[in-house]
């Protein structure tokens, strides 16, 4: 039995049906170096989806955010770049986390989902992270 490739890169999600999710869907057919994503936001009230393309800089700068997350700050991820954005929020509006994401650069919408994630949830998007990486990167790289 072959192991299928790591494909949730975050996966946020609590018990009120709230959930942002980045499934990592594959090496890009358009870009030897990149792979296709897709961030998958659910709630209640609205649900939506947005392409993405994640390279590794991208990859790395989402362990950047991790870190940060860890030592207590709010994060922000491929904020300066072209495609959504996501912004973690430690406190929210609802003094509760929430995750933002916001496609300024395509539709123009932004989201904002306000959850609380499990009490381990950094330490197991490292363990997601590690995953994705050990198994798309050595496939970018050559």
């Amino acid at each position: 039995m072959v192991d299928s490739p790591p494909s949730e890169l975050i996966s946020l999600a609590d018990d009120e049906g709230n959930s942002v999710l980045l499934k990592v869907l594959g090496r890009s057919p358009r870009w030897a170096a990149g792979l296709d994503a897709e961030i998958v936001v659910r709630t209640p009230f609205v649900s939506g989806r947005v392409d993405l393309a994640l390279s590794v800089a991208r990859l790395e700068s989402w362990a950047a955010a991790l870190d940060r997350l860890d030592a207590g700050e709010d994060a922000a991820w491929m904020e300066m770049s072209r495609g959504p954005s996501v912004f973690i929020r430690l406190t929210g509006e609802h003094d509760c986390p929430e995750v933002v994401v916001a496609d300024e650069s395509g539709s123009m919408v932004t989201v904002r989902v306000p959850l609380v994630p499990p009490e381990d949830w950094i330490a197991d998007h490292r363990r997601r992270l590690s995953q994705v990486m050990e198994h798309w990167v050595p496939m970018l790289s050559g």
